[in-house]
């Protein structure tokens, strides 16, 4: 199965892109959209919203995952990041993508074992899960490769149990 991880932000919305068996994955692509903090959020919203329309239909994935939102101490970044989210469903929802959601526990969870893990340890282990050479640079395009990866996990979940 082919899987769209989004880790959103107002400034960088990372995107990651696996095929999947539920046990192996492959990294297809991965990388970062970039808005600027100048821009009024509603530019930076159609910028990350268009990107990501080209990145579905680019790489046109069966399913897509987003992280949940999280408790946030700045009510106000929380609410952008909200916003960012929003677009995020949207786009999918309008590419018929079959969508799932993970809490920032669940994710870690999944790839490193461990709900409380650094970024850099998710970055090793993205990195390890999916054979590549190096981490990926990008902390939010290996935080959305790590949704990814959570999600191909879970879904697979009940083929293997089913199996087992």
């Amino acid at each position: 199965m082919r899987v769209l991880g989004i880790d959103c932000g107002t400034e960088r919305t990372g995107y990651g892109v696996i095929d999947s068996d539920g046990r192996s994955h492959r990294m297809v692509a991965a990388g970062c959209i970039r808005s600027s903090a100048r821009d009024p959020l509603e530019l930076r919203l159609l910028n990350i919203a268009g990107q990501l329309r080209e990145v579905i239909a680019t790489h046109r994935p069966e399913c897509a995952a987003v992280e949940e939102v999280f408790f946030a101490v700045n009510a106000r970044s929380a609410l952008k990041l909200s916003h960012v989210r929003g677009v995020a469903l949207l786009v999918i929802a309008e590419a018929s993508v079959a969508f799932g959601e993970y809490s920032p526990l669940e994710v870690k969870m999944s790839v490193v074992g461990y709900g409380r893990a650094e970024k850099s340890q998710v970055q090793q282990m993205v990195a390890s899960l999916l054979r590549l050479p190096e981490i990926i640079k990008s902390e939010d395009a290996s935080d959305a490769l790590a949704i990814a990866i959570c999600h191909a996990t879970r879904e697979a979940f009940p083929l293997r149990k089913a199996t087992a």
